[in-house]
């Protein structure tokens, strides 16, 4: 079992920047894809940014340029640099992590989510 705990969330001003952490734990064998998404009340899910084991990255378009990921496979990590936050970032943003654990067992994992609120 792969569990993620998110950390970094809460109210920023608009322009503002926020960091938001997700560290991954448990049996692990190997972390591939790692990413965030972000639920907005009334509005499905969506990616926000994601990053291979290999450092590839993708974003959506409405935070390119603002938002930046990486990670630390040394500590399991993903990270989100989010700048210059507008009010339309607000949401619930989640880790997602797809691997193997040490069962050799596919496993995609969820944390359970920081909310990011961008207002004056």
């Amino acid at each position: 079992q792969v569990q993620l705990v998110e950390s970094g969330g809460g109210l920023v001003q608009p322009g503002g920047s926020l960091r938001l952490s997700c560290a991954a734990s448990g049996s692990i064998f190997s972390i591939n894809a790692m990413g965030w998404y972000r639920q907005a009340p009334g509005k499905q899910r969506e990616l926000v940014a994601r990053i291979t084991s290999g450092g590839s990255t993708n974003y959506a378009d409405s935070v390119k340029g603002r938002f930046t990921i990486s990670r630390d496979n040394a500590k399991n990590t993903v990270y989100l640099q989010m700048n210059s936050l507008k009010p339309e970032d607000t949401a619930v943003y989640y880790c997602n992590a797809g691997g193997f654990d040490t069962r050799l067992r596919r496993y995609d994992s969820w944390g359970q989510g920081t909310q990011v609120t961008v207002s004056s």
